[in-house]
Formats: structure tokens, C-alpha cells, sequence
């Protein structure tokens, strides 16, 4: 699996977002600035986290992105897969296979997908924080 740069961006925009909490609406032109990001590849980023409803916008001089939930309640899984779609180490596993009884790597991918998901599940936005 290779997190592409919506998935980092994705987690770069909720990690800023989270450390200005409680600021009310925050730009994604300050965002990019704090992040030392393309403003460009930001916005195709924070479509996706609120379409996902992970982030709330506001159009206009004081408008911006918030969370929509408190920081902990996030988890760096959720994060990523509204940038990636998918978290998942083969295609198969998402997909499904026609020839699962038959192939003798699915055990070890289903084992890295659990390991990879419990390990991106057990982080929160505010341990990223930190």
C-alpha cells in the first residue's frame, strides 16, 4: 500500500485543522501557507473531507474549514480513506477475487490488512497532534 498525496494531504489539512480548534472557520490559504503546500492540491483534499463530512465550509470573507467533530473522535484511518478510498494492501481484498480459495497470498494480505487497519484505527487526530 502506498498513501498517495491525497492521503497525506488529507491528514495535513485535519492536523491543522485540529491544532486551530475552536478558532472558528480557517482558510485553506492559511493552511497551505502553514503546511508549505499548493493551495491547488489542497482544494482537490478538502472537497473530499467534506463531502466525507469529515470537515464543515463556509463560503465567504470569514469562511474556511472546521471540524466537524472534536479532534478525538477522528481516527487516521478515517482520514485517509476519504483521500485514498481504500486502505487496502491488494485490490482483491476490496474488490473480491475469483480465484480467493485458490490463491495461496490472500492469508497474508487479509493479515497485513488487519494489521494495517487496527494500527491506523487505534490513531486518533488529537494523538497526531501531539
Amino acid at each position: 500500500m502506498m498513501i498517495t498525496t491525497k492521503g497525506r494531504n488529507a491528514l495535513k489539512i485535519m492536523i491543522d485543522l485540529a491544532k486551530h480548534d475552536g478558532e472558528g472557520y480557517i482558510s485553506l490559504s492559511d493552511i497551505a501557507e502553514r503546511q508549505r503546500e499548493s493551495l491547488k492540491y489542497l482544494e482537490s483534499s478538502a472537497a473530499q473531507l467534506t463531502a466525507s463530512g469529515l470537515v464543515v465550509s463556509a463560503r465567504g470573507k470569514s469562511g474556511g474549514y472546521k471540524l466537524a467533530r472534536k479532534p478525538e473522535e477522528y481516527t487516521a484511518a478515517e482520514i485517509l480513506q476519504s483521500g485514498e478510498g481504500t486502505l487496502s494492501p491488494v485490490q482483491c481484498l476490496d474488490s473480491g477475487c475469483e480465484n480467493a480459495c485458490n490463491c495461496d497470498t490472500l492469508p497474508l494480505f487479509k493479515e497485513l490488512d488487519d494489521v494495517i487497519t487496527k494500527f491506523l484505527t487505534s490513531k486518533t487526530l488529537k494523538d497526531l497532534i501531539k
